[in-house]
Formats: structure tokens, sequence, C-alpha cells
């Protein structure tokens, strides 16, 4: 018996609203997104266009200044950015760690275009790890300029102990 009524009120539940099942007899009203949002979803959900021309690194020093300011005016409201901080650092961190699996999955499937749009967030998201640890972009530019030329063997052979003990790994030399 208890069978025969859990199969009457699956069959009952046939709509779906927002994609959510919707029981027999309840009025399915459509809901319109506000104009805004609207606008903002197009922009940003059409098709990818990489115009290299148009795009150079200078991008992730203005990223950057963006999201410090963001954090400078704490506006939680309004700002992903500002949000993000204000849930703490290991929040902070969490984000950057899913976008760069996310950004990995892309890769190891062969998906060129969600590549580069997980790219691209995992570039926000590290900016956003700078901002909250006061790590300016510049320090970043001159460590990549000290390393320039010298083997990534070299490098990592030549990094203090105290860093292997600090990640806790023997995967360091």
């Amino acid at each position: 018996m208890a069978k025969a009524t859990a199969k009457t009120a699956k069959k009952k539940q046939t709509k779906v609203a927002n994609g959510l099942p919707v029981p027999a007899g309840v009025p399915v009203v459509p809901v319109k997104p506000p104009k805004g949002l609207k606008k903002a979803e197009s922009s940003h959900l059409k098709p990818l266009d990489v115009t290299i021309g148009q795009a150079d690194a200078t991008v992730l020093d203005r990223l950057w200044e963006t999201v410090e300011a963001r954090r400078v005016a704490g506006d939680v409201a309004h700002s992903h950015s500002a949000r993000l901080m204000a849930r703490g650092t290991a929040k902070v961190a969490q984000k950057l760690g899913e976008e760069a699996v996310e950004c990995v999955i892309e890769a190891t499937q062969g998906h060129r275009a969600e590549t580069i749009l997980e790219s691209a967030d995992l570039l926000y998201h590290l900016m956003v790890v700078w901002v909250d640890a006061g790590i300016r972009p510049e320090e970043v530019w001159a460590e990549l300029r000290r390393r320039e030329g010298i083997s990534g063997i070299a490098e990592k052979a030549a990094r203090p102990k105290g860093i292997v003990r600090a990640a806790r790994t023997t995967k360091l030399p």
C-alpha cells in the first residue's frame, strides 16, 4: 500500500519550475529576471571571443587594484571580492583551491575554451589571495624576474630546508 501511495505522489509532481518538481494543481507562475540581471548575463554568457591584440598582462595589475579597492571599501552587499575576504583567509584560500581544481579538470579533458574561462577564475581568486595577504603584484613579478634563466631543478635545489619542513613533504628536493 505504501508503494502505491509513493507512486501516486510521484505522478502528481510532473510539472517542473526552475528545475524543481511542482505538485499537480499548483499553478506555475513564470518569474522574469530583472532587466539588469538579463543584461549582465547576456554580456557574460556570450560566446568566448579571445582577441589577442586587445589583451596583455597589465590586466592583472588592474585586477589587483580593483580587488584592493573592494577590500578597502568593504561593501559586502555589492562586492563579491569584499564578501569573500570578509569570510576570512581560509575561505579565500579554499576558493583559490577550488578554481585550481576546476582549471586542472578542464585542461586534462582537453577543453580549451573552458580552460581559458577557468584560468581567468583562477587568476581572479589568486589576486584575492594576494590582496588578503597584503601581497602586491610587483613583489611576485620581481620574484619571477629573479628566477628568469634559472633551471627549475636548480631553483628548487637552492630552496632553504625550512621551506621543505614547512611544506611537510619530501617531494621538494
